[in-house]
């Protein structure tokens, strides 16, 4: 087995999309950076590294029990042995993988692009281990909580994160059915965005009903709901 030495992590939490495991260059100086003093490199096929960077889902048996207890995390001048912690490739992307104990890939990181270097260094000559595992027969499924790459594609750590907010929001609104809150985020909106919004605000009033009551009571009222 392969092994790599003084390894540097960022460890995500509880990712499931890969675009929010950051790239060394989206690291900030408030990110909790970990040293690896040894952890196990894994080359596999494509279908198996996209599969644990796009998934929370279990990690084959005989993945885990390759790599138990072969990881050590130096910390405070002490060296942790980390139950299943590894690097794993496909030859094209490379994810440094913690379960902290259970069988899903908990924590995920990349690594700096020196030792990304490296990793491609030393896997030439070799090929990808098979791992039997159960794949999901149907795609992964996309939400507005849980957006596609496509809809992250281009953006900064800064923007995801606000974009995964903004969608959050609206996601609330839309199950609160509340159209007295929804009118006031627009009217916030509108008093720094203008035209736009309004826009905005008459099609969201439309939907409610409230656009048929004001083609009732007259074009004067109409132009009176696009100013507010």
């Amino acid at each position: 087995m392969l092994y790599l030495h003084d390894i540097w992590v960022n460890w995500f939490e509880g990712e499931e999309n890969s675009y929010n495991v950051c790239p060394f260059h989206e690291w900030r100086r408030d990110d909790v950076i970990e040293l690896l003093d040894q952890v196990p490199l894994l080359f596999v096929d494509t279908l198996l590294y996209e599969y644990i960077e796009n998934d929370l889902a279990e990690l084959p048996q005989t993945l885990l029990n390759d790599v138990f207890q072969k990881a050590v995390l130096r910390k405070n001048h002490e060296r942790i042995q980390l139950e299943y912690c590894f690097v794993v490739t496909d030859g094209k992307g490379i994810l440094a993988v913690d379960t902290i104990g259970y069988t899903l890939p908990i924590r995920k990181s990349r690594l700096i692009p020196r030792q990304e270097q490296l990793v491609y260094e030393m896997i030439e000559g070799h090929e990808p281990v098979s791992y039997p595992f159960e794949n999901r027969s149907n795609p992964k499924e996309h939400h507005i909580l849980s957006p596609s790459p496509e809809c992250m594609q281009g953006l900064t750590r800064r923007e995801r994160q606000l974009k995964q907010l903004l969608f959050m929001a609206l996601d609330q609104l839309y199950s609160s059915k509340n159209t007295a809150e929804v009118r006031y985020w627009y009217t916030e909106w509108h008093a720094r965005s203008s035209m736009n919004t309004s826009s905005l605000c008459l099609l969201k009033m439309r939907g409610s009903g409230f656009m048929q009551k004001q083609k009732q009571a007259g074009p004067k009222n109409m132009n009176s709901c696009a100013k507010t």
